[in-house]
């Protein structure tokens, strides 16, 4: 047996250890410039929302047909419709350089909207004080909106890094490489379907470290499972100081 694994990884390891990374870079790179699309996009939603602190009904309707079109399209097809944009943009279509574009432009809308769902859950009741002393707009979404919403936020963050990486997977059938260009090619082009389930137990390895690393961040850092006292004695006090003190 252990010498079965031994054969296998010395004529497979160095392909899997690759393709492990070319995920990894796919997964990071698209997820950080997905965000710096979608969670400015997903504060305008919630702004700009009817009941929002400056509702603008043009513009919220604007954004959130982009993020419902962007949202409906399956990402095989994306990835091939934007082709030459990747390549205008990238120079390639295919390679972890190839997935990247796609990958964030199918993840922004995804993103926008989970960002608008997580500051939809901040007790309007806390908003509103913010807004009776004075706080301006950046102030609120900052000191406000952003802080009593991320566990909801990080939660969101092991959501938006799963469906990333099965986008990746999905992006590895066009010859994007990674674990799913691997499956593919050894699994079902060339029959080895050891390698394929391989490429599977990596793939769920790497959603379960995933999952488990945001689960402890957002309980790390939810007041509401704090059960002492000091936890519930969040009111005024604890919003003023966050307008009244800077660093």
């Amino acid at each position: 047996m252990l010498e079965s694994i031994a054969a296998f990884w010395a004529e497979y390891g160095a392909v899997l250890t690759d393709g492990v990374w070319d995920t990894l870079v796919m997964v990071v790179i698209s997820t950080v410039f997905a965000y710096l699309i979608g969670l400015p996009l997903g504060v305008a939603l919630i702004l700009t929302k009817p009941h929002g602190i400056r509702p603008h009904r043009g513009i919220y309707r604007v954004l959130d047909w982009i993020v419902n079109i962007g949202r409906s399209i399956p990402f095989i097809i994306l990835m091939v419709a934007i082709m030459p944009f990747t390549r205008m943009v990238v120079g390639t279509t295919i390679g972890v350089r190839g997935a990247i574009v796609p990958l964030v432009v199918s993840a922004a809308p995804f993103i926008a909207r989970m960002v608008e769902t997580s500051l939809s859950e901040v007790d309007a009741g806390v908003v509103e004080a913010a807004q009776s002393m004075g706080a301006s707009t950046f102030q609120i979404v900052w000191k406000v909106y952003l802080p009593e919403a991320k566990p909801s936020l990080i939660l969101g963050g092991a959501i938006s890094l799963v469906t990333i990486l099965a986008y990746t997977a999905i992006a590895g059938t066009v010859g994007a490489g990674g674990l799913g260009d691997i499956a593919v090619r050894y699994g079902h082009q060339r029959g080895i379907t050891s390698v394929m389930w391989v490429t599977v137990v990596f793939l769920i390895i790497l959603v379960q470290v995933v999952q488990l690393i945001f689960n402890w961040l957002s309980r790390r850092i939810d007041k509401r499972l704090d059960q002492t006292s000091d936890a519930k004695k969040f009111a005024p006090f604890d919003l003023l100081s966050r307008f009244t003190h800077t660093k």
